[in-house]
């Protein structure tokens, strides 16, 4: 019976086969499960885990995160605006910064939390109507914004390719926009993709199923 210690052992030896040039961050994806089952994971010393929704990461990781201060929090679903103030207590990192009001309202408690959270922008590369992002024609006008006039720190840019379509020519064009802008991070590449995200420059990449096995 494989552990979840022993996936995410194995998922480690096959990034580390691809020999990338700079450290991937294994972003362990436990929104859905409890706390209970991801506590061998904290206990083996693993410090990045990925929620989508606000409410259900605070009450399982408040706790957690006073008690072990090297934990990282990465908000990786669709934030709300009236859960901006919340999500900037909480997370570490946010993955979905899509639209100039949550920029704003992310800027406006972080500062007054006195935090500095790392964000990635939300780039809807497939111009989905029903997905959120920046469409890349805004892309330079709101990492502008972001970055100098309201001082987010952004470190880099995050994609969710279509479904049932090739998601290395995304990885792909991601990859430049973000060369583009000179940003260091990538966060793309999820359970069924990841290798094909590292080849493409991810660095942070977003692994639930592989690691917790499939949600009830």
């Amino acid at each position: 019976m494989d552990t979840i210690i022993d996936r995410l052992e194995k998922i480690k030896l096959k990034i580390s086969s691809l020999k990338p040039d700079k450290l991937v961050n294994i972003i362990a994806v436990s929104k859905t499960f409890t706390l209970d089952y991801i506590q061998p994971l904290i206990n083996y010393g693993h410090l990045h885990f990925g929620e989508n929704k606000v409410q259900e990461a605070l009450s399982k990781w408040s706790e957690q995160k006073k008690v072990n201060k090297n934990l990282k929090l990465h908000m990786i679903g669709k934030l709300q605006s009236n859960k901006a103030k919340d999500a900037v207590k909480l997370f570490d990192y946010i993955h979905s910064v899509d639209n100039q009001k949550l920029a704003d309202v992310l800027a406006k408690h972080q500062k007054s939390m006195n935090k500095n959270l790392n964000y990635f922008i939300q780039v809807n590369l497939g111009n989905e109507i029903q997905k959120s992002g920046i469409p890349v024609n805004e892309l330079d006008g709101f990492y502008n914004y972001c970055q100098n006039e309201i001082n987010l720190d952004v470190i880099g840019l995050m994609v969710i390719p279509p479904i049932n379509q090739s998601a290395e020519e995304y990885f792909k064009s991601l990859n430049e926009l973000n060369k583009s802008l000179s940003l260091k991070n990538l966060s793309m590449g999820m359970s069924a993709d990841y290798i094909e995200a590292i080849k493409n420059g991810s660095n942070f990449i977003r692994i639930g199923s592989s690691i917790f096995g499939p949600r009830s």
